[in-house]
C-alpha cells in the first residue's frame, strides 16, 4: 500500500517564504497548498482538508491569529494542527499562539533540521490522534450493530425483503453494489447530523437508500444498456423510473417498505422546484428523499461511470456548494460541508 499523501498548507504574504518552506519540506509524502493572505486562505479551507497548517502570525488584514481563531470555531477543521511561524519571537506572541490552539512555532529564517522535524512529529501525532478517533468509532458501531441483532422477526423480514430488492437492482439496473453501499452509509451520516430524526427513522433510511433507483428495474432494458447517450423520448422514459417505484413499494404498510417508496420517488425532486417527477420545492419534498438525493449525487460524481470519468472530492464539493438552494436543501449542504472529512472517509474506504 502506498505511504499516506499529507497535505499541507501554507499561508505566507511573502512568496518567496512559502518557497522556501516548501524547498525545505519537498517529500514525496507530502502535497502542497499555498496562500498570499488569510482570505485566500479562508477560500481553500472551505472544499479541502488538511493535515497540517503552517501559518505566518504578521500578514496584513486578518492575521495569523484571527484565522487560527476563525478555523478553531468551525467544526470540521478545528482539530487541523497549526503550527504558527513568526520573525517575532516574545512570551506574548507565543502565549497567544498557544491560547489560540496552535501545536507549536518556528521562526523565521526557517532552520531546515527544525522545521523539518516539527512539521513530521506533529503530522504523525496528527494520524495517531485520527486513528484513535477512527477506532474508537468503529468500536461504537460494533457495539451498535450488536443492538440492532435484537430486530424483532417482522424487522428481520422486511430486511431480507430490501435486501432481495437491492440484488435485483444491482444485477438489473446498472447500479452497482458499492455504489448502494456507499449511498446508504452517506445518508445514514448527514440523517445522524440532522438532527431531528429519531434512531428508528435513521436505521430506516440507512436500510432503504439502497433501493432509491429500484425503478430503473422496470425500465426498458434497451434503454437502461444503451451503448451512448440517450435521445429525448429515452430520456423521458428513464425518468419514469420513480413513479415506477412508488406504485410498487406504496402499497406495502411495512414502514421500511414505506420509507424506501418515499425515497424512490423523491430523490431526484429539486429543492427550488425543478426537478422531477413532481417537481416538489423546498419543505414539499420529504426529508428521507433531501438527504438521499445528496448521498447519490456525492457518490455518482466522485467514481467512474460507463459516461464519465470520475471527479475529485473537492471538485464534487464546489458543485455541490453550488447547487446549495437549486438542487439541494441549503441547511444540509451547510451540515455536508461542515462535516466534510467523514463524507471524504466514506468514499474512499468503501
Amino acid at each position: 500500500m502506498p505511504a499516506k499523501k499529507y497535505e499541507i498548507l501554507i499561508v505566507d504574504d511573502v512568496s518567496e517564504n512559502i518557497k522556501i518552506a516548501i524547498s525545505i519540506l519537498k517529500n514525496d509524502n507530502y502535497n502542497f497548498s499555498y496562500a498570499l493572505n488569510a482570505k485566500s486562505a479562508v477560500e481553500i479551507l472551505k472544499t479541502k482538508r488538511f493535515d497540517l497548517l503552517l501559518l505566518d502570525v504578521m500578514m496584513p488584514g486578518m492575521d495569523g491569529f484571527q484565522l487560527a481563531k476563525m478555523i478553531k470555531n468551525t467544526p470540521a477543521i478545528k482539530d487541523t494542527p497549526i503550527i504558527f511561524v513568526t520573525a517575532k519571537i516574545d512570551i506574548d506572541s507565543i502565549s497567544e499562539g498557544f491560547k489560540i490552539g496552535a501545536v507549536d512555532y518556528v521562526t523565521k529564517p526557517y532552520h531546515p533540521i527544525e522545521l523539518k522535524a516539527r512539521v513530521a512529529n506533529h503530522l504523525e501525532l496528527y494520524t495517531f490522534r485520527r486513528k484513535l478517533a477512527k477506532d474508537n468509532k468503529l468500536l461504537q458501531k460494533d457495539i451498535q450493530e450488536e443492538k440492532e441483532q435484537r430486530f424483532t422477526e417482522m424487522e428481520v423480514a422486511q430486511k431480507e425483503i430490501v435486501h432481495v430488492l437491492s440484488e435485483l437492482m444491482e444485477r438489473d439496473s446498472g447500479e452497482t453494489s458499492s455504489h448502494v453501499k456507499r449511498v446508504a452509509e452517506i445518508s445514514k451520516q448527514l440523517a445522524i447530523l440532522e438532527g431531528s430524526l429519531s434512531e428508528d427513522e435513521i436505521k430506516r433510511i440507512y436500510l432503504a437508500a439502497p433501493l432509491h433507483d429500484v425503478g430503473k428495474v422496470l425500465v426498458d432494458n434497451t434503454i437502461l444498456h444503451k451503448d451512448g447517450p440517450l435521445d429525448e423520448q429515452e430520456i423521458e422514459a428513464m425518468k419514469k423510473h420513480p413513479e415506477l417505484a412508488y406504485d410498487v413499494l406504496q402499497k406495502s404498510q411495512q414502514e421500511l417498505i414505506k420509507a424506501a417508496s418515499i425515497i424512490a420517488y423523491e430523490h431526484h425532486e429539486n429543492w427550488d422546484g425543478t426537478g422531477y417527477p413532481r417537481a416538489l420545492k423546498g419543505d414539499e419534498i420529504h426529508l428521507f428523499g433531501r438527504i438521499v438525493a445528496i448521498a447519490d449525487v456525492l457518490d455518482a460524481l466522485t467514481h467512474k461511470r460507463s459516461y464519465k470519468d470520475a471527479w475529485s472530492f473537492e471538485q464534487t464539493v464546489a458543485y455541490m456548494m453550488s447547487e446549495s438552494g437549486k438542487k439541494f436543501d441549503p441547511r444540509l449542504i451547510n451540515l455536508f460541508l461542515d462535516h466534510l472529512e467523514i463524507f471524504k472517509e466514506i468514499i474512499d474506504d468503501q
